[in-house]
């Protein structure tokens, strides 16, 4: 095979890897309506001392500004973590965000707790969990495209994304990037 075929090759399977990405995960694709298709708002990564964690990408269907963001549409957000983590370890994290960011009651903390625990396997680097706000309902976790548990309380959904989400968010730079400020 000649050189040139070869770097076509290549070129076309870097392509469509890079392209990979930018196209919505089963769960998220599912976000789109009639009226809408899915969009990617933004995407950030997640480093704790210069040790990258995670990469974050926020969807949802309709207007991509992060200027027009509501929480009374459904949206997702996809984590690529890029270690292992234990899914209880997730969990705890998760609750110290959240009591962080104002949530004194703790027993349901605890609450929430053991549900994420029950939602969050052990996850491996290169692996995703996905969340998928539903206003009105709550959340439904999944994890490499799977189901993994449905969490029926609107406070925990709105809670947990706002680990993200919320202005006094821990990571600013991030909220910006995921929500296309940046």
């Amino acid at each position: 095979m000649s050189r040139f075929v070869v770097r076509v090759v290549v070129a076309l399977a870097l392509l469509c890897a890079a392209g990979a990405e930018a196209t919505p995960r089963l769960p998220i694709a599912e976000l789109s309506t009639p009226d809408a298709e899915v969009r990617q708002i933004g995407q950030g990564r997640m480093r704790w001392f210069g040790l990258l964690l995670y990469d974050a990408s926020l969807w949802a269907a309709g207007p991509t500004s992060g200027s027009e963001w509501r929480w009374d549409r459904s949206f997702a957000l996809d984590i690529r973590y890029a270690r292992d983590f234990q899914g209880r370890k997730l969990a705890d994290a998760s609750v110290d965000e959240i009591r962080r960011l104002g949530m004194a009651d703790d027993a349901r903390l605890e609450k929430w707790r053991a549900l994420m625990i029950a939602a969050f396997p052990d996850v491996a680097k290169g692996q995703h969990i996905t969340g998928v706000f539903r206003p009105g309902v709550g959340v439904e976790f999944y994890h490499q495209d799977r189901s993994t548990g449905i969490v029926r309380d609107t406070e925990f959904a709105r809670a947990f994304f706002s680990i993200w989400l919320d202005p006094r968010t821990r990571e600013p730079k991030l909220r910006a990037a995921l929500l296309g400020l940046k």
